[in-house]
């Protein structure tokens, strides 16, 4: 039996990182809210209403429901207009490669992405036809590092959580698939990120059978 294999989105096939990170500092500094690249760190993995609370809670501010639908939607149609600049050469190093041998080795893969937009992102990447699930923003009520994301992802890949692996470059979505009970690869810095396996990007990892032997899935290395 071939692992499941299930990929974050920003930071690890693609970097629309920067997006992000010019989208909500538009909207935070338009309510008076200071807004730079660590406290855009701090968002990683977060869904869309807990990273809006999470900068109102930085400005000391409260609001309605509505006030931060309003402003979440703006933020979003900000970042829309950035993402639909992306390409297939804006894909991480390694992705496309990766995704790509699993695919041939009859691997089967999901998405597992808090983002709402990522089917959107995949198609203007090129990357759509590798998936064989996408679980969402649009799919999961509860966000990282909550496990539901990667749960549901191995439930419609038709895997137990200990046969799957997880690549995520974020410290809450690492820490979903470990209380999911799946095994983990870490995208970014070491010595930032707990993982059992670690590397820069994609293309570190060689050939996706290598990548895979120190697993063990149903009593077998892959």
């Amino acid at each position: 039996m071939k692992a499941g294999l299930i990929f974050d989105l920003d930071g690890v096939l693609v970097d629309s990182a920067a997006f992000h990170f010019k989208a909500w500092q538009r909207m935070a500094e338009s309510l008076g809210i200071a807004f730079d690249l660590e406290a855009n760190e701090q968002l990683k993995g977060l869904s869309r209403a807990r990273s809006m609370d999470k900068i109102l809670s930085w400005g000391g501010l409260s609001m309605t429901g509505e006030d931060k639908a309003r402003h979440m939607a703006a933020k979003n149609a900000n970042y829309l207009d950035l993402v639909a600049q992306l390409t297939a050469k804006d894909t991480l190093p390694g992705a496309e490669n990766y995704l790509r041998e699993a695919r041939r080795l009859g691997h089967p893969i999901a998405l597992g992405s808090a983002s709402k937009n990522a089917g959107f992102i995949l198609e203007k990447v090129g990357l759509m036809d590798c998936f064989d699930a996408i679980v969402d923003g649009n799919v999961v009520v509860t966000s990282k590092p909550d496990p539901e994301v990667f749960l549901t992802a191995a439930k419609l890949l038709k895997r137990a959580p200990e046969d799957c692996v997880v690549f995520e470059d974020a410290v809450a979505g690492l820490e979903a698939a470990k209380r999911g009970g799946m095994k983990t690869i870490g995208i970014g810095d070491p010595s930032a990120l707990s993982a059992d396996k670690v590397v820069p990007d994609l293309a570190a990892l060689g050939p996706v059978s290598d990548s895979l032997l120190a697993f063990n899935f149903n009593g077998q290395a892959l």
